[in-house]
């Protein structure tokens, strides 16, 4: 009897070569539990420890700018100029302009600005962080007698004002005309506090970063 050839595997290519084995499908499932515990190992060898409980990290912290927006006004008016003041923002002193009535005297322009630094900032002011610590009750009285050329006497001693209060003070007056020629400031308390002292301050890059330090920033007159 006379065999016959067997019929080719259907499954061998044409070459010759071992047969082609058809892949098998991997269970979705199985894949990503696979990727996931991959990436367990890979946080642990970081040092990072996974959670299942979700982490408020909270807003970002925010910071008041400080920066006030152009004053497109001209500023004139009829016995009307801008003059500057110290505001505070966050834990240091920055400019500000108001527009007020040119005062004659030296001590007219010192009551001027006082009342300035009274009044509360304005809208824009207070949204970029500026705040006064200007006693509302706090005055400029007249000087004593035989007092130097020039001094500003206040309603309370200058040992008892607040240290913001009392840089805003200075800054504001040492920038105006309420200054001296060489833009210092002789501050005094009260007439009938005869043990207090005058002293003389200047506005200086310390004091304006660092207004906490105002009580010592003056020196005897």
């Amino acid at each position: 009897m006379i065999s016959l050839p067997r019929r080719a595997d259907r499954r061998t290519n044409r070459r010759g070569a071992r047969p082609v084995h058809r892949h098998t499908r991997r269970r979705p499932g199985i894949v990503l539990a696979a990727v996931l515990a991959g990436l367990g190992v890979a946080a642990s060898g970081c040092g990072i420890q996974s959670t299942s409980v979700p982490v408020d990290a909270g807003a970002a912290p925010s910071r008041a700018a400080c920066v006030l927006p152009e004053d497109e006004s001209n500023g004139v008016g009829p016995g009307r100029a801008p003059v500057r003041i110290y505001l505070l923002c966050g834990s240091r002193l920055v400019p500000a302009e108001r527009l007020v009535r040119l005062p004659e005297t030296r001590h007219n322009f010192a009551r001027v600005l006082l009342d300035q630094l009274q009044q509360r900032p304005d809208q824009q002011e207070r949204a970029a962080g500026f705040e006064s610590k200007v006693p509302s009750d706090l005055l400029v009285e007249e000087p004593a007698a035989d007092d130097p050329t020039g001094t500003i006497r206040l309603s309370e001693p200058l040992d008892t004002l607040p240290a913001y209060a009392l840089a805003q003070l200075v800054c504001s007056y040492a920038e105006s005309g309420a200054a001296d020629n060489d833009n210092t400031v002789l501050l005094g308390g009260p007439r009938e506090d005869e043990d207090a002292e005058l002293r003389r301050y200047t506005c200086g890059t310390q004091l304006r970063n660092e207004p906490k330090d105002a009580a010592s920033a003056g020196t005897t007159a």
